[in-house]
Parts: structure tokens; sequence; C-alpha cells
């Protein structure tokens, strides 16, 4: 009987599992490519292409996003979203080839569209540790206008970035830094 008593009391005990570090009261900065996160300006997402809001490169929007019901957006989300989310288009011109990252501060599915083609990204994963990025997906892009479709957003408002990555950026990391998955 005493032994059982024992057993019991051992499984009873609560598992010690290692919590997350707690993130300090005052954050690292930004890598200085997202340095344009610390000045938001105010940028309503366009319901159709025809209203895409033009997205300054570098610079942070908080951006105001449609009901998805008033969305229509350029292509077909892969994923159907649900009629209590937001979504937006965004316009954004390129000069110079190269990679450039999108930053969000929440989730929402991103697609950037030349034309009617839905282009892949290359790399995707989370902000900086402690950071208010949430997501950030990466693509390859030359000169010229892109369209930034965000869908199934859980917020009407959402913070976000497109800026280039610097050639000599760390690898992009899933947030806990191991490499993030490549496509």
């Amino acid at each position: 009987m005493m032994l059982l008593a024992v057993m019991t009391l051992s499984f009873a005990a609560p598992l010690q599992v290692d919590a997350a570090p707690a993130c300090p009261a005052q954050p690292a900065p930004l890598p200085a490519e997202l340095g344009g996160w610390s000045r938001m300006t105010p940028l309503a997402g366009g319901a159709d292409v025809a209203g895409a809001a033009q997205l300054p490169l570098g610079g942070g929007a908080r951006a105001t996003l449609v009901a998805t019901p008033a969305l229509r957006p350029a292509r077909t989300p892969p994923k159907a979203d649900a009629p209590d989310t937001f979504g937006g288009l965004f316009s954004v011109t390129i000069a110079v080839a190269g990679r450039y990252r999108v930053a969000l501060g929440g989730a929402a599915w991103v697609d950037v569209l030349s034309g009617s083609r839905s282009l892949t990204s290359v790399a995707h994963g989370h902000g900086p540790a402690c950071s208010p990025i949430r997501k950030t997906v990466d693509f390859d892009l030359a000169p010229g206008r892109y369209l930034l479709q965000l869908t199934g957003s859980k917020t009407a408002i959402l913070p976000l970035i497109v800026a280039p990555v610097p050639a000599a950026a760390p690898p992009h990391t899933d947030g806990h830094g191991a490499a993030a998955p490549q496509g």
C-alpha cells in the first residue's frame, strides 16, 4: 500500500518543462533593413486591384484591411478564407533586382503577384525573437510593379513592411535559430 502511495505521488508531480526565455523590457533593435517598422504610417488596403494602395518600399505601414466578404482578390487564395477574416491589396514598385522581405505583425496569407502570376516565395519564417514581427516571407523580385495580396487576417489592422534583404544578411531562420525551409 505504501508503494502505491509513493508511485501515485511521483506520477502526480508536475512535469518540468523549460519555458521560453522571457523577453527583455527593452527588446533588441530590429535589423537595419526592417528599421521602417518603427515608423508606421496608416494605409488603407484596397478591396480590389484598382484600389490597391501604394506601399512605400522600406516604410512600415499600419494597414487597415477589408472584411473578406467585400474583398475581390486578384487571385483566389490557395486557402479559403473564413468570412470573419480580413484582407487587402497593395502595390509595391521595385527598382533594383534582389531579394525582398514581406514582414507582418500578425498571421495572414501572403501572395506576391506579377500580372496574374503568383510568385513562389524563397524563404519564410518568424521575425526576430521578442519583436513585434510575427511572420516573414522572402521573394526574389526583378524591377517592376507587384501586387501584394494579404488574406485570412484575424484582425482588421495589420502592421507590415516590404524591404530589401541585404546580400550579407544572416540566413533566414524559423524564429528559434534553425534555418527556415526554402520554397
